[in-house]
């Protein structure tokens, strides 16, 4: 499969991009297989930081050390590779009630996609759910030849979960929202995870319009059963504290300024720069 676009465009140019090759050829690796026996999480609690690269380096060579008490974070690692192409594909109602019900903060909240691992070619069908704690709870099942999550069996899918979990019917009218592209590492310890992606490229598939990430910064979140990590408290200790973000709902906040977003706009700002 082709890299991202949003890699593309500035391969081997996008600091972002160079920081999170450096930063995961100096770790360890770790296999996927081991990943998913260590650190799945699909049940966790999520941080997110828009990090500088000064920064992701600087915590990169911290949990990577070697000598860090208790081993090291590894770097997920599938056949040489440490850093892999994502594409998402987002589906919402056209008056956008998934936006809506986040920036309402409402409990029944939930976010639907189809996220495309680029460099396999694998494709999974995901509903992430926030949970009674506040933790984000994901349910997922594979897609294939052309299957879209719009297929009768995957609404069907979205229907039970979202009943089993919410006691809610699943929206009838839902189309693709939004896509992203990006470059993902992810560092690894047991029970906690650290996504690092650079490159980002968002675009509002009903208008067309696209937004790039600040190729100066490394969108990082923390993942664990529990709550702060050492990720998180490295981060704190550099002055960096977590940003209200998350892809979707930032990224609308950029393409769509007049949409209620306020939530989101100081993120958004920082990492896409002010509306146009």
């Amino acid at each position: 499969m082709s890299t991202p676009t949003a890699v593309t465009a500035a391969s081997g140019e996008v600091r972002s991009v160079v920081a999170l090759t450096e930063a995961t050829h100096a770790a360890a690796p770790i296999s996927l297989a081991e990943v998913n026996e260590r650190s799945a999480l699909l049940a966790r609690f999520d941080h997110s930081y828009l990090v500088p690269v000064d920064a992701f380096l600087r915590m990169a060579e911290r949990l990577t050390d070697p000598r860090r008490p208790g081993g090291p974070f590894r770097a997920l690692t599938i056949d040489g590779r440490r850093a892999f192409g994502y594409h998402s594909v987002y589906y919402d109602t056209p008056g956008l009630r998934s936006f809506h019900d986040h920036r309402q903060g409402r409990r029944r909240r939930f976010k639907i996609r189809e996220r495309v691992y680029e460099d396999s070619g694998e494709r999974q069908f995901e509903i992430k759910l926030k949970g009674g704690r506040g933790d984000t709870v994901k349910h997922r099942r594979p897609l294939g030849g052309s299957d879209t999550p719009l297929d009768p069996h995957h609404r069907a899918f979205l229907a039970d979960t979202l009943r089993g979990a919410y006691d809610i019917e699943a929206p009838d009218a839902l189309t693709p929202s939004l896509s992203t592209d990006y470059l993902r590492a992810t560092l690894v310890a047991d029970g906690e995870r650290i996504t690092c992606d650079a490159g980002l490229l968002c675009a509002d598939l009903r208008t067309g319009r696209t937004v790039r990430c600040d190729p100066g910064l490394v969108l990082v979140e923390t993942k664990t059963a529990g709550h702060l990590t050492e990720a998180d408290r490295l981060l704190h200790s550099y002055g960096i504290r977590p940003a209200v973000f998350t892809k979707y709902c930032g990224a609308f906040a950029a393409l769509r300024p007049a949409l209620p977003a306020n939530r989101w706009h100081r993120a958004s700002w920082r990492a896409f720069g002010a509306p146009v």
